[in-house]
């Protein structure tokens, strides 16, 4: 069955989304309460001495103090989480919120609360419309069970939190995601960066039919749509630009007999479809983005008020993970043939120089006046040099490295810091390795 771009959306939105799994759990919760609820067990039997052995008054009030406990739980989890997206915000990137919003081990633990929560509160109407001596002890001894299943996870839960402020599993687990977009997304080999096809004079304008980031595109979609009308379509933003209606076009597309497409409605149904645009970048296909948080938090790091460059190198150290593989990759436009291998789709993309200027420009421009992070700099070029082959990326390489080492020598005050950033520029750049004299 073809699935549509907003139904992608969608299902993206779900997995972020706070009170989806909590919900579920609180409706299940329902279930099988009231399924519970009409279980006796025998006086004689064998599990009698498991159930809930108190009178229908006992049960009424433990029901009454497992709620009420509950409800201070979950208070205090809310509040801890939003002191962490806080902290994260401020400390860290703006950007990083979706990311916390997405924990699944949150949402595990709100849905148990939830859960218990409707569980015993659903149970006090069985119990009192039950009274006397036989009342639903199995499902009292439920909510029992789920009491003690919440104390772990708030246990469980302040141990999360501790641990997912930490700088380092944040900095892992924003390069885990955006390594996920390039195995998904990215083609592997042979490292070049691929260009489209030049759209002619003639070729017809198709809009956005709204504002916003454009977050997911699946070519292989517009394509069908290309071949049947026997055109060639070429998207003009990269995933994760923004786009403005009535300004610039979403797509090109034209005909290859020459002039517009036969049935212009049809491929802008197929563009709807096929290209989601939403109020927020995600890092669904967009890889850029996720080298955004990262460099985000160097850039915080390397800002007056924080003055912490130690987090700025081990920043550098995941782009350079992330750059590395990228260099092994098909980058720049990606282009779909039909079965005569006529080019019908291409979508605009960026190449390796451009991972590599986000990567590098602004910690360069922020940290060039700190030793370490130069070196941190070259270190990632170095590596991203070992991983590439294509002259042309090579050349990005050169580029970026004599940007680095032209601030080292403008920004760095002492000689003496300077000389293992000009060594290490040296190899990379396969120059003579200079002394350490003065600069």
């Amino acid at each position: 069955m073809r699935r549509g771009a907003r139904a992608a959306a969608l299902g993206e939105y779900l997995r972020g989304a706070l009170w989806v799994l909590p919900g579920t759990a609180g409706a299940l919760a329902l279930v099988v309460g009231a399924l519970l609820s009409r279980v006796r067990i025998p006086p004689h039997s064998v599990w009698r001495s498991l159930a809930f052995a108190g009178t229908a008054d006992d049960a009424r009030q433990a029901l009454i103090t497992i709620a009420s406990t509950i409800v201070t739980v979950i208070a205090l989890v809310l509040g801890l989480t939003i002191v962490t997206l806080q902290l994260a915000s401020t400390q860290f990137s703006p950007r990083l919120l979706r990311n916390f919003l997405r924990d699944r081990p949150n949402q595990v633990v709100l849905a148990v609360f939830v859960a218990t929560f409707a569980y015993s509160t659903a149970g006090l109407y069985t119990v009192r419309a039950a009274g006397g001596a036989d009342f639903p002890r199995l499902a009292v001894t439920g909510a029992i069970v789920l009491i003690f299943l919440s104390l772990g996870m708030l246990v469980f839960f302040v141990h999360h939190i501790v641990h997912s402020i930490k700088i380092d599993t944040i900095m892992t687990s924003v390069a885990e995601m955006a390594g996920q977009a390039v195995r998904a997304y990215i083609p592997e080999g042979p490292g070049l960066d691929r260009k489209g096809p030049v759209p002619p004079p003639e070729a017809l304008a198709l809009s956005a039919t709204r504002s916003g980031y454009v977050q997911t595109v699946h070519p292989e979609r517009l394509l069908e749509a290309a071949v049947g009308q026997d055109a060639v379509v070429v998207l003009v933003p990269w995933v994760g630009d923004h786009m403005v209606v009535g300004t610039a076009p979403l797509a090109l597309a034209w005909s290859r007999g020459g002039g517009p497409p036969r049935d212009v409605a049809a491929l802008a149904r197929a563009l709807r479809h096929d290209v989601q645009i939403g109020s927020e970048r995600t890092l669904q296909q967009d890889v850029l983005f996720g080298l955004r948080q990262l460099v985000d938090i160097a850039l915080r790091a390397l800002s007056p008020a924080v003055n912490d460059p130690y987090t700025g190198v081990q920043t550098l150290d995941r782009l350079s993970v992330l750059i590395s593989v990228l260099g092994g990759r098909t980058l720049g436009d990606d282009i779909r043939t039909d079965e005569a291998g006529v080019v019908r789709v291409a979508v605009a993309g960026p190449a390796f120089a451009d991972y590599l200027d986000l990567a590098c420009g602004q910690i360069r421009r922020y940290g060039a006046a700190e030793p370490a992070v130069c070196q941190a700099l070259l270190r990632l070029l170095a590596t991203a040099a070992a991983s590439v082959t294509d002259a042309h990326r090579q050349a990005a390489i050169t580029y970026q490295a004599e940007l680095v080492l032209a601030d080292a020598e403008s920004r760095i005050a002492r000689p003496a810091d300077r000389v293992v950033a000009r060594e290490l520029g040296a190899r990379l750049l396969g120059r003579e390795v200079p002394g350490s004299g003065s600069g």
